[in-house]
């Protein structure tokens, strides 16, 4: 891409790793934050500190691709088309109207119309995608097999979304389709041998993101990690108290977390440098 806009950030590398972190941002632009009902309410849903946690990944020569624009704005990992994320199951939309709790985002009458979300897309959602494909093409063009890991973190209760506490480590291949099965099993193995609880394309199975580039057969495959905040966070149980609501990050509690996100990550490199001597892609 020859022109960059200010709120995206491409860290460029030479490795075969491409971090896609599509829900840190907090910044909302004056024309989507028109009728919010409060900006407080508008962040609650960030992926909070999730850069923070991968800080290191430049040490392992990964790419980073991240948008400063909050998801209230418009959701990057949302198909632009209006499909549903998960069918038969709660969640929010491109330009979402609630929160995840189902809290209105906008006093009434004022949320985006038609024209305001196209808006918003060619503004902020294409231009992310278009930096993924651009970064996957180059990827693509040193290395046969590359890996696109989007990151994420979640509220560990959200009885909206799932019942229960979530687990603290959520991997998504949209059903074994949007990576091979050794790379999705390598994961699941690193985040099984720590004390923290773990499942695969359980609630959440991965996103428009995974969905739309995970192509394995082409040598593009990609993995979703969705983190409970309570792995990482002070995280108090039950209702978000707004003025309670983020901690603030603390390296200490995160650090146990942090060292298995870094065993992940050098396991993905580790299946791309095997998997590019086998030649194998799905």
């Amino acid at each position: 891409m020859s022109d960059i806009p200010e709120w995206l950030s491409i860290r460029r590398g030479g490795s075969p790793l491409l971090l896609s972190m599509p829900h840190t941002g907090i910044d909302i632009p004056a024309e989507a934050a028109h009728g919010l009902v409060s900006v407080t309410l508008a962040r609650r849903d960030t992926d909070w500190w999730v850069d923070r946690l991968y800080e290191f990944a430049g040490e392992l020569d990964a790419t980073v691709v991240r948008t400063s624009i909050s998801r209230t704005a418009v959701d990057v990992n949302r198909d632009p088309t209006g499909t549903p994320l998960y069918r038969g199951q709660a969640t929010t939309e491109l330009c979402p109207t609630t929160t995840f709790d189902g809290d209105a985002l906008y006093l009434p009458g004022a949320a985006p119309d038609a024209a305001a979300i196209r808006r918003r897309t060619e503004l902020y959602f294409a231009p992310y995608h278009a930096a993924l494909t651009a970064e996957i093409a180059r990827m693509r063009g040193r290395h046969a097999v590359i890996v696109l890991y989007d990151c994420h973190s979640i509220r560990s209760c959200i009885p909206r979304l799932f019942p229960g506490i979530l687990p603290h480590f959520n991997i998504g291949t949209r059903g074994a389709t949007s990576c091979a099965p050794q790379l999705a099993a390598a994961v699941r193995s690193v985040c099984e041998s720590t004390a923290l609880e773990t499942v695969l394309d359980g609630r959440f199975k991965g996103g428009y993101i995974t969905h739309h580039y995970g192509r394995p057969e082409q040598g593009v495959h990609a993995i979703q990690m969705e983190l409970a905040c309570r792995g990482y966070l002070a995280e108090e149980p039950g209702p978000v108290v707004p003025d309670r609501w983020p901690p603030d990050y603390d390296a200490v509690r995160a650090a146990p977390m942090r060292a298995a996100l870094r065993r992940v990550l050098e396991g993905c490199l580790d299946f791309t440098a095997g998997a590019a001597r086998t030649d194998v892609r799905a």
